[in-house]
C-alpha cells in the first residue's frame, strides 16, 4: 500500500490534538509508564463493560456448555487479534520508520491512508454509540421494574422505559458537556468498584437461588442459535480501540502480551461465571437483564441501583472516542457543545427504539464490533507483514479475515430478524 511514500504525509497528520480522543488514557498523568499490575487493571477496565449482564440469557438460548464454549473462543481469537494490532504497530513504527502510531485510527491511516482511518472511525463511533444505547436501555429498564412500573402505561402517553430514559437526558447532557477526560477520572475508578461488587453479589445470590429450585438446563441449544451468541460474546469483549494506547503505556512492552493474555484468561472465567450461574439459578425463566430475574429484597434493590448509577457515569466516558472522531471531522478538533447534544440525543433515541438488551448486544457485537475486533486488524496485519509471512500465516490472517466478514453479514441479519420478532 506504498507505505514508503506515506511516511512522510503521516508525521504530520499523526499529531496530538488539545482535546479528548479515542486514545487518551481515562486516568491522569498519561506520560507515566504503567507497572504490569497497572496495566492488568487498566486493560480489565477498557474490557468489561454491560455486555455481562446479557451472558446468562445468552447461555439460556445456547445451552451452558456451548456457550462456555463459545464464549472462549471468542476470547481467543479476541486476543489473537488484539496481538495482531500491537504486532503491526511495532512493525511499522521499529522497521519501517512511521513516526508515533497513537491509536487505532493512526494504524488505519499508515496502513490504508484516508480510507483506513474512515473506516476505523465509523466502526469506532458505531460500537461506542452502541454501547451506550445499551446502557441507557439497561438504566431505564431496571429502573422500570424496580419501580413496578414494567408493565403498566403511563396517562400521558409514556411507557415506563421512555419515562425513566427521558428523565436521564438532561442529566446526561450536563455530563457529556465536560470537555476532558481527566475530570471524569474519578467517575470510571467508581464505576468499576461498583460493577465488581455487584458481580459478586449477583453470583452469590445465583448460587443460593440455584441450591433452593435446581431448574431444568440446557448443555446445548443448537447450531441456530450460534450467530446470536456469538455477537453477544463479542460485544461483552469489548475495549479492542483502546489496546493501542494501553500497549504505549506499558512500562514493559515485551510483557504486555503476558499481561494481556493473563487479563483476558481471567476475564472470561468470570464472564462464565457470570453467565453459568445466572442461568443455572432462573433455567427457562432467565431474563434479557439477568437483574431483573432478581426480587425486590434490599439486597438486589442496592445492586440494580448500584449498576445504574455505574453505566449513568460510564455513558459519558464511553461517548468520548465519537465526540473525538466527530470533532475532529466536522470542528477541526475543536470542542463543540452542541454536536455532543446533538448525539445523546440521538443515542436516546435509538434507546427508546429497541425493545430487548441482550437482543441489541447481539446486533451491535455482530456487526461493528465483529468487523472492528477481528476484520479491521487481520486485514492491517495482512498487508503489512504480506511479503515476509509463510503461507501459513497469510492463509491464517485471510481465514479470520473471512470469518469477520461472514459472522457481521450473518449475525447482524439473524440479529436483527430477533430484535423485530414478535415477542410472547
Amino acid at each position: 500500500m506504498g507505505f514508503d511514500k506515506e511516511a512522510s504525509s503521516s508525521s504530520l497528520v499523526l499529531k496530538v490534538p488539545p482535546f479528548p480522543r479515542e486514545d487518551t488514557p481515562l486516568l491522569a498523568k498519561p506520560r507515566k509508564l504503567s507497572s504490569q499490575s497497572k496495566t492488568f487493571a487498566n486493560v480489565f477496565i477498557a474490557i468489561v463493560g454491560s455486555g455481562v449482564l446479557g451472558l446468562p440469557y445468552t447461555f439460556k438460548k445456547t445451552g451452558w456448555v456451548f456457550g462456555s464454549l463459545m464464549l472462549f473462543s471468542v476470547a481467543l481469537l479476541t486476543y489473537h487479534c488484539m496481538m495482531l494490532l500491537v504486532q503491526t504497530r511495532r512493525k511499522l513504527e521499529s522497521t519501517l520508520g512511521f513516526s508515533k502510531i497513537n491509536s487505532f485510527g493512526d494504524l488505519g491511516f499508515t496502513v490504508c491512508g484516508p480510507l483506513g482511518r474512515f473506516s476505523v472511525d465509523v466502526m469506532i463511533v458505531l460500537a461506542q454509540a452502541g454501547f451506550c444505547v445499551s446502557y441507557l436501555i439497561f438504566i431505564a429498564t431496571t429502573l422500570a421494574f424496580l419501580f413496578n412500573y414494567e408493565y403498566s402505561s403511563w396517562d400521558f402517553g409514556l411507557s415506563p422505559k421512555s419515562l425513566f430514559l427521558w428523565a436521564c437526558f438532561p442529566f446526561q447532557l450536563g455530563l457529556n458537556s465536560i470537555p476532558t477526560l481527566t475530570h471524569l477520572a474519578p467517575l470510571s475508578i467508581f464505576a468499576d468498584v461498583v460493577d465488581l461488587g455487584a458481580m459478586g453479589v449477583v453470583m452469590v445470590e445465583d448460587v443460593m437461588i440455584f441450591l433452593q429450585n435446581r431448574p431444568a438446563l440446557e448443555a446445548f441449544g443448537g447450531l441456530s442459535v450460534f450467530l446470536y451468541g456469538v455477537g453477544v460474546a463479542v460485544y461483552a469483549f469489548e475495549g479492542v480501540g483502546m489496546v493501542l494506547p494501553l500497549e504505549s503505556e506499558a512500562k514493559d512492552k515485551d510483557k504486555f502480551g503476558k499481561v494481556l493474555g493473563l487479563c483476558m484468561t481471567f476475564i472470561s472465567l468470570l464472564y462464565g461465571g457470570f453467565g453459568a450461574l445466572g442461568y443455572f439459578a432462573f433455567g427457562d425463566e432467565t431474563k434479557d437483564i439477568i437483574t431483573t430475574n432478581f426480587g425486590q429484597g434490599l439486597i438486589s434493590i442496592l445492586v440494580q441501583l448500584g449498576l445504574c448509577v455505574n453505566l449513568f457515569f460510564t455513558m459519558p466516558l464511553m461517548m468520548n472516542p465519537v465526540y473525538e472522531v466527530v470533532e475532529r471531522r466536522f470542528c477541526d478538533s475543536r470542542f463543540c457543545l452542541w454536536l455532543r447534544w446533538v448525539m445523546v440525543l440521538v443515542v436516546s433515541l435509538v434507546a427508546l427504539l429497541v425493545p430487548n438488551f441482550a437482543d441489541f448486544l447481539s446486533l451491535v457485537g455482530s456487526s461493528v464490533c465483529v468487523v472492528l475486533g477481528f476484520v479491521l486488524p487481520a486485514l492491517f496485519h495482512l498487508l503489512v507483514f504480506k511479503e515476509e509471512m509463510g503461507w501459513k500465516g497469510i492463509v491464517l490472517d485471510g481465514c479470520v479475515l473471512v470469518l469477520g466478514v461472514v459472522i457481521a453479514v450473518t449475525g447482524t441479519w439473524s440479529s436483527l430478524m430477533e430484535i423485530l420478532a414478535p415477542k410472547a
